[in-house]
């Protein structure tokens, strides 16, 4: 993450509000390499944490999409299993098919994955379980994310607990916040350290607020 300026420290402010001293969007992925072993550590969560029990990843607009198509690559060419996607357009297209998702129909029994790329306050999962169930009577066998950034949602439990606990789905991440940190504390990456004493005070003070 660190290498393809994924993973940036500063000051930002999340999708939700919160102004936060780092930052992760998976949008500057940008070659073939990386987004393939992307794929392949989506992949790899997904069969560790649920088997098989799934028939199709959905990838929301717009970061989702990619997410999700790398991981159902990665799952055909990997571990040989020929599963569908989908994903949803920003606004319902009024010509030729119409309608606002893409690739594999949802249909009713589909056990759904999401792919998507962070969890801070769980907005984006959220807003893709109504859509989809507006759709067609699917269930959710889990949310994944590449990385959770361990803050609370809308209450006091983290954003991936809630969802967990609201829609009866597992999920989990390919990396934590923590492991982030323990990983790349005062470590030299490529002749610099991204990650020093400085930058560390300043996320701890963040998740004294935010997290949990």
């Amino acid at each position: 993450m660190v290498r393809s300026q994924v993973l940036t420290f500063g000051d930002f402010v999340t999708k939700s509000g919160r102004k936060t001293p780092f930052f992760i969007n998976t949008g500057n992925y940008k070659t073939g390499e990386q987004i393939a072993q992307l794929g392949d550590f989506y992949a790899q969560a997904i069969l560790s944490n649920i088997g098989k029990d799934f028939d199709v990843l959905f990838g929301p607009a717009y970061k989702g999409i990619p997410l999700a198509v790398a991981a159902t690559i990665a799952l055909a060419t990997r571990h040989g299993l020929s599963i569908p996607y989908c994903f949803n357009r920003k606004e319902a297209k009024d010509h030729g098919e119409g309608g606002t998702l893409i690739g594999h129909k949802m249909t009713a029994g589909d056990r759904v994955v999401i792919i998507d790329d962070v969890a801070t306050a769980g907005t984006s999962a959220r807003e893709s379980i109504a859509m989809l169930k507006a759709i067609a009577a699917v269930s959710f066998s889990a949310l994944v994310v590449s990385v959770d950034r361990m803050e609370r949602g809308a209450g006091e439990k983290s954003a991936l607990a809630e969802i967990r606990d609201s829609f009866g789905m597992k999920t989990f991440a390919i990396v934590t916040l923590q492991e982030i940190i323990d990983f790349l504390h005062n470590k030299n990456i490529d002749g610099r350290v991204v990650l020093d004493d400085a930058i560390k005070s300043k996320i701890e003070e963040y998740r004294k607020e935010y997290g949990c």
